[in-house]
């Protein structure tokens, strides 16, 4: 998995986390650290298919040769 989408992942668990301390608590800031998981989700998302999607681009052009 590339480094992005590492760190993405990291701040979607951590983020969701924080959503759930601050519920908990009886705040509505957790809406927006729900909001901030559901970015740093697709954030993830993408880069791990633009990730494959390039290698399978290397594999088919290394292949062509």
């Amino acid at each position: 998995m590339p480094r992005l989408a590492l760190y993405a992942l990291v701040v979607c668990v951590l983020s969701v986390a924080a959503a759930v301390v601050a519920f908990a608590q009886g705040s509505l800031l957790g809406i927006v650290w729900v909001l901030l998981a559901g970015l740093s989700s697709n954030m993830t998302w993408y880069y791990a298919r633009r990730a494959k999607a390039l290698r399978q681009r290397d594999a088919a052009a290394s292949a062509n040769r």
